[in-house]
């Protein structure tokens, strides 16, 4: 259980910060921007649950849950093989992975088929979770920027990359199975 009796402790006033084995690293560095921008996606999420009811906010809350997980299998570097741990490391499982696809699938029977690309917006619920997707994005592609230098779980980059599959279809069920999406117009402003 975690117990934060204060929430400032001053030891990051020099640019660094602890991982989740205890070493330093400077707060500018991939994966720290790679768990930072996962505690981003979670906070949109957040937002996102606003305009959210029943089975979607219920998915949405298994997602922050997830994003939580997610945010500590970073933090914490994967040992070289052989090397003991004090205590087993939170990481993301394949069948975080596998639900994520299966509620994917869920969703997308709804919907008809696209006919164009969709531009964020529709309902309030809809752009909230198109946000939610280009954040998703942008946290995997620092997760996948850090697995070329270091160990990651690649059930991690994984989900992140079938999350932001899943705010897609989610924001086209959010409006109406599709029904509001906003369509792209290729050229419709010259």
């Amino acid at each position: 259980m975690v117990v934060l009796n204060r929430i400032y402790t001053r030891t990051g006033d020099a640019g660094d910060t602890a991982l989740g084995d205890g070493n330093r690293v400077s707060k500018d560095s991939v994966r720290v921007a790679a768990y930072g921008t996962v505690d981003e996606t979670n906070a949109a999420v957040g937002l996102a649950r606003l305009h959210a009811s029943g089975d979607m906010d219920a998915a949405l809350a298994r997602i922050q849950n997830d994003l939580f997980d997610l945010g500590a299998d970073l933090c914490r570097p994967e040992q070289e093989s052989g090397v003991p741990e004090p205590s087993p490391p939170l990481r993301i499982l394949p069948t975080q992975v596998d639900r994520l696809e299966t509620e994917i699938d869920s969703m997308n029977e709804q919907l008809s088929p696209l006919r164009s690309f969709v531009l964020p917006g529709g309902s309030p619920l809809a752009a909230n979770l198109h946000l939610c997707r280009t954040v998703a994005r942008r946290a995997e592609r620092l997760a996948v920027t850090l697995a070329r230098s270091e160990q990651v779980n690649p059930a991690g980059t994984r989900y992140l990359n079938r999350l932001s599959d899943w705010f897609f279809v989610a924001a086209r069920v959010a409006n109406h199975c599709g029904a509001n999406d906003v369509l792209w117009v290729p050229g419709a402003n010259r």
